[in-house]
């Protein structure tokens, strides 16, 4: 038996999810822009997608705009904005420990003259709202923040920021990376109040390569890209219809079973973290009240490389952090003080709602064998 413990990387797309997008290439094949009623066909599919994936987080259908993922819909929300708002005024307001998609264009901002703010956790890893709110200047164009980390799954205060934000100052863009959040998390942009937000498929058992980003009815972005007018013209090229199928499939499937999940993971999260606690050698990198779907764990001694292959030699799963990062070091442990020598040992394990306890045992187990014998011979 193998133990997919990855699902932060990606999940195993649903059944439904593949019988949604074989149904689109085999019967909705139609370009959505033309104007017969094979396009037309092809258009209802999509916008049903789109109907669906708005309804999940409180938006309307003509807030959801379509992309090739979260990486997109990152680089299209942080760079659209700052086009459009940011001639004037040069100030981007983000956190330390944000995913590359949005660390990196931030950064590529900074170095085209916008002035970059990265708030820091404190001393115990937590985000503080007033921090950010007392960063906002006249100068400030737009703030990005994540909802969910992706390494450690700790929680950032983000509607306390956004709301308090809007009420002081209307005129700043809000931005959030809602990836490892939507369908396991709430995430209601009526709540938040984001003016936009990055969703992904395939981190909620939907297909790769397709992502949406949802823009606030009334907020200007500039097009990174040009073309057609689909999209709105803001994201010009033919839709991936049976890609969007997909996700809307997936948000269909998982919407019900919302709660469900998060109280099934919620149990292996509190199992997990009582059996290493009870280990020696172990640091919890994670907070206990963050995302229950992300676990991160360093083992003392052992290289996070050498311990993901001596669990993937027993069929377990795991990542070093990001996917992103390659296993390279991301520098989001070290925004929490974690020590390189202990960010060099850390774990990421994250669940789903298929994930059993049986998985659980057999990753706890490895641990202990690993420390065993991995221990002495590094």
């Amino acid at each position: 038996m193998a133990a997919y413990l990855d699902h932060a990387a990606t999940t195993k797309p649903a059944e439904c999810v593949i019988q949604a997008i074989t149904d689109c290439l085999t019967n909705h094949y139609g370009n959505p822009s033309s104007l017969h009623r094979v396009g037309l066909d092809a258009e209802l599919q999509m916008n049903r997608a789109r109907a669906i994936i708005a309804e999940a987080i409180g938006a309307d259908a003509k807030e959801i705009l379509f992309t090739s993922g979260a990486t997109e819909s990152s680089n299209l929300a942080i760079r659209g904005a700052c086009a459009a708002y940011g001639k004037r005024r040069k100030h981007i307001i983000t956190s330390a420990v944000e995913h590359a998609s949005v660390r990196s264009t931030i950064d590529a901002l900074e170095e085209e003259g916008f002035q970059v703010t990265r708030i820091l956790p404190d001393a115990n890893g937590v985000f503080h709202a007033e921090d950010f709110i007392c960063a906002v200047t006249e100068d400030t164009c737009l703030v990005s923040m994540m909802l969910a980390e992706n390494e450690t799954g700790r929680i950032l205060p983000v509607q306390d920021v956004f709301r308090r934000i809007k009420k002081k100052h209307p005129y700043v863009i809000l931005h959030c990376d809602a990836v490892q959040a939507f369908m396991k998390l709430p995430v209601d942009v009526r709540d938040m109040p984001a003016d936009l937000m990055s969703l992904s498929a395939h981190k909620i058992h939907g297909p790769k390569g397709v992502g949406a980003l949802y823009i606030r009815k009334g907020t200007r972005l500039i097009p990174r890209t040009t073309g057609g007018h689909q999209e709105q013209g803001i994201r010009p090229g033919t839709e991936a219809v049976p890609l969007i199928c997909g996700f809307g499939a997936a948000v269909q499937w998982m919407k019900p079973t919302v709660t469900q999940r998060r109280a099934h993971v919620t149990a292996l999260h509190e199992k997990l973290l009582a059996s290493l606690s009870s280990m020696e050698d172990i640091r919890i990198n994670s907070d206990p009240e963050g995302s229950p779907y992300i676990v991160n764990f360093s083992v003392k001694g052992i290289r996070s490389e050498i311990m993901l292959h001596f669990l993937e030699e027993r069929e377990i799963y795991v990542s070093s952090g990001s996917a992103c990062s390659k296993g390279a070091r991301s520098g989001v442990l070290s925004a929490y003080g974690i020590p390189d020598n202990l960010a060099d040992c850390a774990i990421r394990v994250s669940f789903s709602g298929e994930t059993t306890e049986e998985e659980l045992n057999m990753l706890v187990q490895a641990v202990k064998d690993g420390q065993s014998t991995l221990i002495h011979k590094h």
